[in-house]
């Protein structure tokens, strides 16, 4: 494929990581049972929307296999009796729509496979397991030399991306993890150039860069070996987990919620501002740091998966920077990944909202003083500081590194300019999808106010006042056409006095009101 062509026609490169939402539109009673009508919607686009039919045990039947996560979910109760009356019906329905609700709107639940199949099943019918096996089963017949231990059964949130403990055949302590991933909608090197820029992965050397032992891509897909760790991720550490249990078990529900010490957390973070420095300053875009991106090697960070950036791969919190048209490099990316990443240090689990209002005590002023520089809606607003301006903070500017291995990153320069272009067009994307929400964030916005109960109030009145000033206006045209037609009459000859046959005429004549200075009609008789 040439630089920059477009994959071949047919090939769904989608994004999962824009959000779905879900509206239950009406119900309907079969013989046993009732199904209930939902319109999914991927994004802010209306048109990109489709029909889904559920009944209650498909809902349990989720909710079950969400469970692992430890939430307590609001899906309603079993009735077996009178389950076909209209009021439990629609009162049903309102509770199956709260249920929806909170699983779309769940950062980690939204985003797992569980709830994306649910809603869009077209789209997640693949067994991404089953084609990883395939892919890693190739690949052991040219490197015969390794050996699968134990499928990793999804201890990552990315729907396609699978991982397996693997060993060498010939040191058969040693343990590796091999990752298989398709690839994304944001690639856009060429295959020559991606097979080549994942290659290169392996000869690169950083203090702060998790080491990888092999990489290959070819034209769908990128295997990445990397030696496994026991003590596993930053994320880990924080929520006390164990590496290989699944995602959603690991996070969604962590049993005692404690941040770091802050001098883990001023170490840390002076650490993963020195490899984005090191990573910006080479050309290579990242965009993908969160907690469960860091690898812990003693009292190290290491950053993981590379490759990411290469493949295509939409970032963990996109949801959450595709809605400030001011995050819009892959630098400001980074730095706000890191808002969110030193937020998790500091008090042991993710903000609520993006961006934040207010912050919890921190164990220090110089802690909240960079989260407020990042994630507050004046950060929003005004863009994200430099990697260098962070590192000039108080929190970190006095933390001392005492690693001395050199980093080394060879990038020939026609990679590179390969590298600055898909930058570029992953770049674009972003703005153009920011653009999109943004237009629909003023249009909700406008709708919104035009059907507040103050607008139609005033609305109201407008149109008794346009209704007065119609009637009084049309009333002013009427009188003068009548008075103009009296007028006539009157140059005609017509007289009370001149001795004509009576005649009984009812007409209407102005009389000026003098105390209201309004003008009203009266009948009277006049004889001519």
């Amino acid at each position: 494929m040439a630089f920059m062509e477009k994959p071949p026609a047919g090939k769904v490169l989608l994004d999962d990581t824009v959000p779905l939402t879900a509206q239950i539109e009406a119900s309907q009673s079969l013989h046993s049972h009732t199904e209930y009508i939902i319109r999914v919607q991927r994004g802010v686009s209306a048109e990109n929307s489709w029909q889904i039919v559920r009944r209650y045990s498909d809902f349990d039947l989720l909710n079950n296999s969400l469970q692992i996560s430890t939430l307590s979910l609001p899906l309603p109760p079993k009735k077996l009796i009178g389950n076909m009356e209209r009021e439990f019906i629609a009162e049903r329905q309102k509770g199956l729509q709260a249920y929806l609700d909170v699983i779309t709107t769940h950062h980690i639940l939204s985003n797992c496979e569980l709830v994306k199949k649910f809603l869009d099943p077209n789209n997640y019918s693949v067994n991404y397991t089953e084609i990883a096996l395939q892919h890693v089963s190739m690949f052991f017949r040219s490197e015969p030399k390794w050996e699968v231990v134990e499928p990793l059964k999804d201890i990552g949130w990315r729907i396609r991306k699978k991982y397996f403990l693997m060993k060498i055949k010939n040191q058969p302590k040693e343990r590796l993890m091999l990752s298989w991933a398709d690839l994304g909608p944001d690639k856009y090197l060429s295959d020559k150039d991606l097979q080549y820029a994942v290659k290169l992965l392996s000869s690169c050397s950083h203090p702060y860069i998790y080491k990888i032992t092999f990489a290959t891509a070819n034209e769908s897909s990128a295997l990445v070996i990397r030696p496994f760790s026991e003590k596993g991720t930053l994320k880990d550490l924080i929520y006390k987990a164990k590496p290989k249990d699944p995602f959603l078990k690991k996070y969604c529900n962590p049993k005692k919620i404690q941040g770091l010490e802050l001098q883990q957390i001023k170490t840390y973070g002076r650490q993963i501002l020195e490899v984005l420095k090191f990573l910006h300053e080479k050309g290579f875009p990242y965009g993908h740091l969160h907690s469960a991106n860091v690898m812990l090697d003693g009292d190290t960070c290491k950053l993981l998966d590379l490759e990411n950036s290469l493949l295509g791969l939409p970032s963990f919190y996109r949801s959450y920077f595709s809605q400030f048209r001011k995050i819009n490099t892959l630098e400001g990316v980074d730095v706000h990944c890191f808002g969110h990443l030193l937020y998790e240090m500091t008090y042991g689990r993710p903000p609520d909202t993006i961006p934040v209002d207010s912050f919890p005590p921190a164990p220090s002023v110089f802690v909240v003083s960079v989260l407020e520089s990042i994630l507050t809606c004046e950060a929003m607003k005004n863009g994200m500081p430099t990697v260098s301006r962070l590192l000039q903070m108080p929190l970190f500017s006095d933390v001392l590194l005492t690693n001395s291995e050199k980093p080394q990153f060879k990038i020939p320069t026609k990679l590179k300019e390969a590298l600055k272009t898909s930058k570029e067009c992953i770049e674009k994307r972003l703005t153009e999808e920011q653009k999109l929400i943004h237009q629909h964030r003023r249009l909700t916005r406008a709708q919104s106010h035009h059907g507040s109960e103050e607008e139609k109030k005033k609305r109201k009145i407008l149109a008794r006042k346009k209704s007065k000033r119609s009637a009084y206006e049309s009333g002013e045209e009427h009188s003068a056409k009548y008075s103009n037609s009296n007028n006539s009459e009157g140059e005609m000859g017509c007289h009370p006095c001149s001795g004509t046959t009576l005649k009984e005429n009812r007409i209407w004549t102005l009389k000026s009101n003098s105390l209201s200075n309004r003008k009203e009609v009266f009948p009277i008789e006049e004889y001519c």
